[in-house]
């Protein structure tokens, strides 16, 4: 098959760690390359946010990244594309007369509307991934939330039109259900996890002399980093290491590390948080592996790649029983599972797990077990496949029989 990929905020060449750049840069890599390993050609379509970017890159074998010149050539806020996205949509229209793939997959909603608009006058089948939903967003984080005012009816407009989602979870087929997305066009198929790279056999950054803790993500309010760094004043024997964020010459300048290192100045912890900055992938498995235990309580969370990325690491993970972390983490197995923003209920689980050596060994055993056996990647991509074959069949049928 000839799949092209919309990202249009999300590219796989882009560096982790930035308020707008993490998991779903890391899910279209990987899926990228594990299609075009089964022997599919992927071109990824992403937005071009630097003068200097090529319009094409190649990413990998049977993988294209193209840069669409939609908007300025500089990198914004991906709340504020949205005006942007017609101009998207038209241009991959342009390019899909003369290069036609046989079916599309876009990434996000913004990249859905583009998708859509490009590839429904061509007849091209549609899937799409949501990766977050707005409604979600707005239920929890209220007037804080910075998304377009027309994202959920835009969400459920795309969830009706394509020919199959892909939800990442349970949790997100029932709230596209609520939004009267028919059930039957949704697959639930999950992240996955590169368990060669993330496994329990890679050496440890450090051995610390005290239990270490560790979150690792982008440093944005509802990833639930205040309430680790609450948490820690009932942990008098543990530090504390946050990963993500800007570089670390720049943290001095961010907002969300400003207001983290005041309330770790509040709660008496402060020498024992450490903020490391930016992480780059190649050095995260080492991190991971050097903590006692890893931190994930995001307030909402679609999936939770870094609490999968821990249990493949062979480390126990304490997590917030939300959205595909329900799921990931086996609660008592696995890790544990906690309700989010209760930093006093989440300091019991840790000391519970910090006082039991043998049970951490075994959450870390079953972690890696369970990454390898139900999370990686080429399995991930055997059933978006399996998604991608069933709506071309579909596709072809009712083709014909027009």
């Amino acid at each position: 098959m000839k799949i092209a990929m919309v990202s249009e905020h999300a590219s796989p060449l882009a560096t982790l760690g930035g308020v707008d750049a993490g998991g779903q840069n890391v899910h279209v890599a990987a899926l990228a390359r594990e299609i075009a390993e089964a022997g599919h050609e992927v071109t990824v379509y992403t937005r071009k946010d630097r003068e200097d970017l090529p319009e094409s890159v190649t990413f990998g074998p049977g993988v294209t990244v193209v840069h669409v010149p939609a908007g300025p050539a500089a990198e914004i806020p991906k709340d504020e594309i949205l005006p942007w996205v017609p101009q998207f949509g038209k241009w991959l229209h342009d390019r899909w007369l003369f290069d036609r793939p046989d079916l599309v997959h876009s990434h996000f909603w913004m990249s859905g509307l583009a998708a859509l608009e490009a590839a429904d006058r061509l007849r091209i089948p549609v899937v799409h991934t949501f990766h977050a939903l707005g409604s979600v967003k707005r239920r929890h984080q209220g007037p804080a939330d910075t998304s377009p005012r027309d994202r959920i009816d835009a969400e459920a407009e795309i969830g009706r039109r394509v020919d199959a989602v892909i939800a990442t979870c349970t949790d997100e087929v029932d709230e596209l259900i609520r939004m009267r997305v028919p059930r039957r066009a949704t697959r639930v198929v999950p992240c996955g996890v590169d368990v060669e790279t993330f496994n329990p056999h890679v050496e440890p950054l450090e051995r610390p002399e005290r239990p270490r803790l560790l979150t690792v993500g982008r440093l944005v309010p509802r990833k639930g980093v205040d309430t680790t760094i609450r948490a820690l004043q009932y942990l008098k024997d543990a530090e504390l290491v946050i990963a993500g964020g800007p570089s670390s010459n720049e943290l001095h300048r961010d907002p969300e590390v400003t207001r983290l290192r005041w309330l770790a100045a509040q709660a008496g912890v402060s020498d024992r948080v450490t903020f490391l900055g930016r992480v780059s992938r190649e050095a995260l498995p080492a991190l991971m592996r050097s903590s006692t235990a890893v931190v994930s309580v995001p307030w909402y969370e679609p999936f939770g790649m870094v609490a999968l990325e821990a249990m493949a690491c062979g480390v126990p993970v304490v997590a917030s029983a939300v959205g595909g972390q329900k799921e990931t983490v086996v609660n008592g197995v696995t890790g544990i599972l906690v309700p989010p923003r209760q930093p006093a209920v989440l300091a019991r689980a840790l000391r519970r797990l910090l006082d039991d050596r043998v049970r951490r060994t075994a959450f870390g055993i079953a972690g890696a077990d369970r990454a390898r056996a139900r999370y990686r990647w080429s399995r991930i991509a055997g059933e978006t496949l399996a998604t991608y074959e069933r709506v071309l069949s579909a596709h072809t049928l009712e083709r014909n029989a027009s």
